[in-house]
């Protein structure tokens, strides 16, 4: 019988007055609620990161730096899966979330990564693209059904529940093949440990 699988949901957007924690908070629940995943929301608000990045293989030389990464980098190398929540930044990705992929890199090797994205008209989904590829220059795996949210912020109740139940259908769909890879590549590293 397999463990339980840990699913880091990564919150990448930083605005002031955000829709994110509507979303994040829907999506935990959904994990929750999915059977064997067990969900850790890593907020980029609450749990900042280092703007200016060290010289490349070195460790950041500021003990505050290290600090704040201690916070996060831990319970990244962890999981077993990610989720990113993003909203779309004229055509992309918060800052926020792109430092936070860059700040770090055995943490997303070999390990899939699934999407929940939100925006106007494109849902997001062009936030995605962007990130598909960073992603795979980090040996990650991406999920290749995502949520998008199209105008997010009418999409839910004031309780935070989605108003069109496809979404929880897609948060499913998205979840159950995002299992399956974290499944697959957990139990190929722990009997060839994933190299670069």
């Amino acid at each position: 019988m397999h463990a339980d699988l840990r699913v880091a949901v990564v919150l990448g957007s930083t605005r002031e007055g955000r829709f994110a924690p509507v979303v994040a908070d829907w999506l935990m629940d959904r994990i929750a609620g999915h059977g064997g995943l067990k969900g850790d929301l890593v907020d980029l608000v609450e749990t900042p990161l280092p703007t200016v990045l060290p010289v490349l293989g070195q460790p950041p030389s500021s003990a505050a730096d290290r600090e704040l990464l201690e916070a996060v980098s831990p319970r990244l190398a962890e999981a077993d899966a990610f989720v990113l929540v993003t909203p779309e930044y004229n055509r992309s990705f918060p800052a926020a979330l792109k430092n936070a992929l860059d700040w770090h890199h055995r943490e997303w090797h070999a390990k899939p990564v699934g999407f929940v994205s939100y925006g106007g008209f494109s849902a997001g989904h062009r936030a995605v693209e962007q990130l598909r590829p960073v992603l795979s220059e980090l040996h990650a795996v991406t999920i290749r059904d995502s949520v998008g949210l199209q105008s997010a912020w009418t999409q839910f109740d004031d309780a935070g529940r989605p108003k069109d139940p496809a979404v929880d259908g897609a948060a499913r769909t998205m979840l159950d093949q995002l299992t399956w890879w974290a499944l697959a590549l957990r139990d190929a590293r722990s009997v060839r440990p994933y190299t670069v």
